[in-house]
């Protein structure tokens, strides 16, 4: 039995454009479901050559809504091919665009700052943006306050939106996240680094005319070393205002050592952490097993093997018995694995290794 045209496009719509392409060119009822334009809903373009969107589909990308454009940063060519993308999606797309997220690949040439990439978005946003999802994680260029205030005035209806990305330096300001929350009041997703936020960007969150905030991503680097710590009186604050939050860390490598437990406040919801940082962490541990028991779901280690730490582990299973996944990416114990197995019931993912593997670790799946 033939599936319908609409339900083809539906299926079609998650495909990658590369896929889409081979699609296409099966057979007649497939290629006539790809010149719908729900088939083009979701769909990922990644600019690796300058003819990385087949002539017959470039009419189709004003349909887009949700857009990831992956764009090789090597060579200008590719980058201007990715702005093209972006000026036809958005600039004739008569505001159906809602999604967007850009990553970059490739090695830039030396002292590429990404200015052409980001410039060329603002650009094509000041001739009309509805966008209420804008994702800059994979970008890894340092992020400017005017680029981030262009974006906010530029995307008022903005509810999603993520600048926490690679770059090895935070270049926005607290001010400027104030700025941010002013122009999309919208917003209940934000992700960003750590050094970004202070006291009075929480306050204003604080605000009773704010929306509802579902989740704050914060990536903590080096740069917190400049910063007066969050205290924990806030972040009670912000759990009694946002009942619903969850916040996600991520604490770098390049993160002092000292800096750490001034992030690990008791009072954060936090749903998944990721300590990155290479140290012993036994501390650490034992406080988010403690303090993060009622909220955790996710958690990765970067850390160095000992009899403590699987001690420290197993203590840890029997406290967050929420955590669905457990990633620690040095030798364990045995009985470090039976326990998060046998006391976790919504486990579902872990990487827990008892022997050394090559990199990179693969990963158990439960269910």
């Amino acid at each position: 039995m033939e599936l319908p045209e609409e339900i083809l496009a539906h299926i079609f719509s998650f495909l990658p454009l590369k896929d889409k392409g081979n699609a296409f060119q099966v057979c007649k009822t497939w290629s006539n479901s790809l010149t719908c334009s729900s088939a083009w809903t979701h769909t990922e373009i990644r600019c690796e050559s300058e003819d990385c969107v087949p002539q017959r589909f470039s009419d189709l990308l004003p349909c887009i809504r949700h857009l990831k454009l992956i764009v090789s940063v090597a060579e200008s060519a590719h980058r201007e091919t990715g702005l093209w993308v972006l000026q036809q999606v958005l600039s004739r797309g008569d505001g159906r665009l809602r999604r967007l997220c850009i990553s970059c690949l490739g090695n830039p040439p030396l002292f590429y700052a990404g200015q052409d990439l980001l410039q060329g978005l603002v650009d094509v946003l000041t001739n009309g943006s509805s966008l209420m999802a804008l994702d800059l994680r994979g970008v890894p260029f340092t992020l400017s306050d005017s680029f981030v205030k262009s974006v906010a005035t530029l995307c008022p209806a903005l509810r999603s939106l993520f600048i926490n990305n690679g770059s090895l330096v935070c270049g926005v300001v607290s001010e400027t996240i104030r700025d941010v929350l002013k122009h999309c009041p919208a917003l209940n997703t934000i992700g960003l680094f750590q050094a970004s936020v202070s006291h009075d960007v929480l306050r204003d969150l604080l605000q009773p005319q704010r929306t509802d905030l579902k989740l704050l991503e914060l990536r903590c680097e080096r740069s917190l070393k400049y910063v007066t710590p969050l205290c924990d009186q806030v972040w009670e604050d912000m759990r009694r205002r946002h009942p619903g939050l969850r916040v996600d860390l991520e604490l770098d490598h390049t993160l002092p050592e000292l800096q750490v437990p001034s992030v690990l406040q008791p009072s954060i919801p936090v749903r998944q952490l990721r300590l990155h940082t290479w140290t012993w962490l036994l501390d650490e541990i034992r406080t988010v097993a403690q303090s993060y028991a009622g909220t955790l779901e996710v958690l990765e280690l970067q850390t160095t093997a000992s009899p403590e730490l699987n001690t420290a582990l197993v203590d840890l299973a029997t406290q967050c018995t929420k955590l669905r996944e457990v990633h620690c990416y040095c030798v364990v114990s045995q009985n470090v694995i039976e326990a998060f197995c046998s006391l976790c019931p919504d486990l579902h993912r872990y990487t827990l290794k008892t022997r050394k593997e090559l990199h990179p670790w693969s990963c158990t799946t439960l269910r």
